[in-house]
């Protein structure tokens, strides 16, 4: 592919190896890049619902497990920035899900934790859907 994006963006994905999984089929690729942003809205959402309550027993774990479905579509479709921050963020929020409820100060380094790796993935979120913009303004 000729399009800018795929080297303006190398970190958010490995253009070449996606293309293999894809038995290159660009179309199939292009498709299935526009519903993994779909499915990394959906989890951010779940991410920002939790992280804007109070932090309860279950919060950690709703972060894990939304994070692990992230980390699982990125790697599929070769996606390193997505599938290194999302692992991050799911290997922490594991961390913090074993601290009691009882245990405040714990709890509230856990969750600044949290938030940082949260942080982190939120900016490869950000690289990935400029990327998925240019690829699409370019295809049009």
């Amino acid at each position: 592919m000729s399009n800018p994006a795929v080297t303006e963006f190398p970190d958010v994905i490995d253009w070449t190896e996606a293309m293999e999984q894809c038995g290159d089929d660009e179309e199939f690729l292009m498709e299935l890049l526009s519903d993994l942003r779909g499915e990394i809205d959906a989890q951010i959402v779940k991410i920002d619902d939790v992280l804007e309550n109070s932090i309860n027993d279950q919060s950690f774990l709703l972060i894990m497990r939304a994070s692990h479905v992230i980390k699982g579509a990125s790697s599929n479709l070769m996606c390193e920035q997505l599938r290194k921050t999302s692992t991050d963020l799911e290997q922490t929020a594991a961390g913090a899900n074993g601290i009691a409820m009882e245990d405040k100060a714990a709890l509230d380094i856990a969750t600044e934790k949290v938030k940082k790796e949260y942080a982190q993935l939120k900016t490869a979120v950000d690289d990935y859907r400029d990327f998925v913009d240019k690829i699409e303004e370019y295809a049009e």
